[in-house]
């Protein structure tokens, strides 16, 4: 499968089947969204910066609500959680969406404001490769994320939703979390910036004794 990072929460995921996924489309941050067509397009939760979905070419199925769902191949799962720690009260709920591609279980964290439960976890796992915010602020921040990547234990983790070049949102940047993981002695950890905007993994490349965590270039 293929993963095309287009900035802040946006993803393309492409199956080998050529099935077509975009995540969280985002409106005025700052920056412009490039030009993408998908299959289907799933939002998070209904915020301008995650639910720009006329700007996603190909009249896409939009997935916005909690369920089980099989399109082009692709089993996606959505799963409720909350944009806050406090039950929703401060920013509503969230959707998490899981995806089953060429064998991989990709899992897109939304803006996960909520703390790392065993109840969400149960629902979640396995993961191979985590799409995760770090930025604070909005959703969880740095610290809390490492703790879902310490939890989780994925293959592969790409950050999101931190703060760019461009971007206009008061979040911080990605150093405070990939900062975190300088010391660990508990698992291997690999820290990558690929200057690359696409990315591709086969299964036989996941290896489930480390985790490598990369920070992908933004396709301008």
């Amino acid at each position: 499968m293929k993963i095309r990072y287009l900035g802040h929460s946006c993803f393309q995921l492409t199956e080998s089947t050529g099935t077509s996924i975009v995540t969280d489309p985002y409106g005025d941050v700052g920056f412009d969204l490039p030009r993408v067509a998908a299959d289907v397009v799933t939002v998070s939760h209904d915020h301008y910066d995650h639910n720009n979905t006329e700007g996603v070419d190909g009249n896409p199925v939009v997935l916005n609500e909690e369920g089980n769902y099989e399109i082009g191949g692709v089993h996606i799962t959505a799963v409720k959680c909350y944009h806050d720690d406090e039950n929703g009260e401060k920013r509503g709920e969230n959707l998490i969406f899981k995806f089953r591609m060429d064998g991989l279980e990709v899992c897109h964290l939304g803006d996960i404001g909520e703390e790392c439960s065993s109840s969400l976890l149960e629902a979640l796992l396995p993961v191979h490769v985590l799409l995760i915010p770090v930025g604070g602020n909005y959703t969880i921040d740095a610290e809390q994320a490492k703790e879902y990547v310490d939890r989780i234990m994925p293959s592969i983790v790409v950050p999101m939703h931190y703060k760019t070049k461009g971007l206009n949102l008061d979040i911080e940047k990605v150093d405070k979390f990939t900062d975190l993981f300088d010391d660990d002695e508990v698992e291997e950890i690999e820290i990558i910036e690929s200057e690359e905007s696409e990315l591709e993994f086969f299964r036989d490349d996941i290896s489930d004794d480390s985790t490598q965590i990369i920070i992908m270039e933004r396709e301008k």
